[in-house]
């Protein structure tokens, strides 16, 4: 593995918020990485950790202790992380900007495996809805009617007792339903306006509604914000690196149109069995609810195991990452 791979591992491990020290003994204990004649491992493990945090890299974060020392740990494992610690800790989680090259080679779709990756890594199954697959003859304008990505991300609950005590009181309450509208890049006014107002159209019956993009010219930004603000589509920055994405403006929280979900459910079967997955997982006893979760995560769409995966897909269908 590499040595990104082997800090990430590491921290997995370890499981709880801990030092650059410590990661490189936990490297060197387990043979993670080979470091050969290096007089220095623990220094290039300190740089490795703050490149994460530096690349604004959503995975890792960082925690300033007293005496201006930092911590690490993974964003995935904050949950186990006691919310004392947290609140007296100063967490950093750092931005980068990017300059796209102007290859423009690959295709939209190609940017899919990307964003599954990012929500995946923020424990939201996404599926892509194919439009070409729908039943014809129902919808006279079906592009304005799907969206190109659903999510679903449910209440991570701990104990027993609050899991038990939140269903009987409204299942809904459980889980958040997410659609996405993905486009290469948005680089004119005329083009962010059909975009958004696509993003609009085909979200409306989600929780949820974001406009996702490879590239936004720098120059609609406060319009981006205008209409952010006016409408509640959260606005999405994809990055080659998907876990360097971001969510630049925050989507507004809507109720569930039923009367919708049901008309997307007759129109396109993917759609339907991503509705159906997540209702069995819903509903799933206790002894079923792996099984259940491992289903629905293999119908969804595929993700990234490790940054070489990601670099090899990226540098294969052509997609710039600088």
């Amino acid at each position: 593995m590499t040595l990104k791979e082997a800090v990430l591992k590491s921290l997995e491990d370890i499981n709880e918020i801990t030092n650059y020290m410590t990661v490189c003994n936990h490297i060197v204990n387990k043979t993670y990485y080979d470091f050969g004649n290096s007089k220095t491992p623990s220094a290039t493990i300190s740089a490795v950790l703050g490149d994460f945090i530096r690349n604004g890299d959503s995975r890792v974060r960082r925690i300033k202790q007293t005496g201006g020392t930092y911590s690490y740990y993974l964003a995935k494992n904050e949950q186990n992380i006691p919310l004392d610690i947290l609140s007296g800790s100063t967490i950093t989680t750092a931005t980068s900007v990017n300059k796209f090259e102007k290859n423009r080679n690959y295709d939209e779709r190609d940017l899919h495996k990307l964003l599954s990756s990012y929500l995946k890594n923020t424990g939201i199954y996404s599926k892509t809805i194919f439009h070409e697959q729908s039943k014809t003859g129902i919808d006279s304008n079906q592009i304005w009617t799907h969206p190109d990505m659903v999510g679903i991300k449910f209440l991570n609950l701990q104990t027993k007792v609050s899991q038990n005590f939140i269903k009987s009181v409204n299942r809904v309450d459980t889980f958040k339903i997410s659609s996405y509208e993905l486009k290469k890049e948005i680089n004119s006014d005329s083009e962010l306006k059909k975009a958004f107002f696509q993003a609009v159209s085909n979200s409306s019956w989600a929780n949820f509604g974001y406009l996702v993009a490879f590239e936004f010219s720098d120059s609609l930004m406060e319009e981006i914000e205008r209409l952010n603000q006016s409408f509640g589509i959260g606005i999405i920055e994809l990055n080659a690196n998907p876990y360097q994405s971001k969510v630049s403006f925050p989507a507004k929280l809507r109720s569930l149109d039923f009367k919708t979900i049901d008309k997307l459910c007759k129109i396109n079967k993917d759609f339907e069995k991503f509705i159906e997955q997540t209702e069995k997982l819903m509903t799933a006893e206790d002894r079923y609810f792996k099984s259940t979760e491992k289903e629905l995560d293999e119908f969804c769409d595929g993700y990234f195991a490790n940054d070489s995966e990601v670099e090899k897909y990226c540098l294969e269908k052509q997609i710039p990452t600088e």
